[in-house]
């Protein structure tokens, strides 16, 4: 069997186990994107636990599977709950993914994603600015000190993120995954180009987010770099698919839902990606 046929068996696995067991996924995530990311969790057969305050989060690190932490509208209690959140989930060595939306602007989210360092992510996903500025902020080869984050809009090329993709995925010794009009997954050492998905995911709240949160459903029975792949690629299907029926962002937003529930395991594994060695 080659790389990418074991690749592919590995992620007909991750998606017919989490259907069958449901793991929980808890996620503290950006006040816009709650119910779609809770939706799309549930879509994909994990199960949801929004929460935000410290006891919570602290609390469902221990009880649940692995956890979703989105800094993109943060608030005074925060500073308390989200690096208790994190030191909990790595103390008790659970798989959580880090989405560092909107990163570079103001102290409390820049100083938040630096103690985030420490608590090493099993999965970071972002944008290509958010992922070049992470890197820099962690002082990663392939960063840039300066965020060139729009708001939550990427002004960078997924290709201009890969060297700070892969030094934040060997820091952690996890996956990184930048979401794009293609999509980069790697651990470091391998990655993943993704095709797929709709211009439509432009055009509505909460696309990066929820899909953040589906891939920490996956990692709770997969590997970093599988639980990426797989989650980029059920997003691809999901987003091509849905855009064949819906005629704008509205609708496709309902019709993507129902097809992250509809994909299959062999939908999803079967899915085009290509290979790249990063050594």
């Amino acid at each position: 069997m080659n790389i990418q046929q074991d690749i592919r068996t590995q992620m007909m696995e991750t998606v017919k186990t989490v259907k069958k067991i449901k793991p929980m996924a808890g996620s503290i995530t950006n006040t816009v994107t709650i119910n779609f990311v809770a939706n799309a969790q549930l879509a994909v057969g994990g199960s949801a636990a929004m929460v935000y305050l410290p006891d919570e989060g602290a609390a469902i690190a221990k009880a649940g599977s692995a956890m979703y932490i989105n800094v993109g509208t943060m608030f005074p209690l925060y500073e308390e709950s989200l690096p208790l959140t994190a030191k909990t989930l790595y103390e008790n060595k659970k798989p959580w993914v880090l989405d560092p939306a909107a990163i570079g602007i103001g102290e409390m989210r820049t100083n938040m994603l630096m103690r985030f360092k420490e608590y090493k992510p099993s999965i970071i996903r972002g944008n290509a600015s958010e992922i070049i500025a992470l890197a820099g902020l962690w002082s990663l080869e392939g960063g840039t000190g300066k965020s060139k984050v729009r708001g939550v809009d990427s002004t960078d090329r997924v290709c201009d993120a890969e060297e700070a993709a892969a030094a934040l995925a060997r820091w952690t010794s996890g996956a990184v995954a930048v979401s794009g009009e293609v999509d980069f997954i790697t651990d470091g050492s391998m990655s993943a180009y993704s095709y797929g998905g709709s211009v439509f995911m432009e055009k509505i709240t909460g696309a990066g987010c929820s899909l953040g949160g589906v891939m920490a459903v996956y990692s709770a029975v997969a590997s970093p770099f599988i639980a990426a792949l797989t989650g980029a690629a059920i997003y691809n299907v999901a987003g091509k698919r849905a855009a064949k029926k819906a005629e704008g962002p509205g609708y496709f937003q309902i019709i993507f839902l129902d097809e992250l529930y509809k994909a299959s395991a062999a939908d999803i594994a079967g899915h085009e990606f290509i290979l790249k060695d990063m050594q």
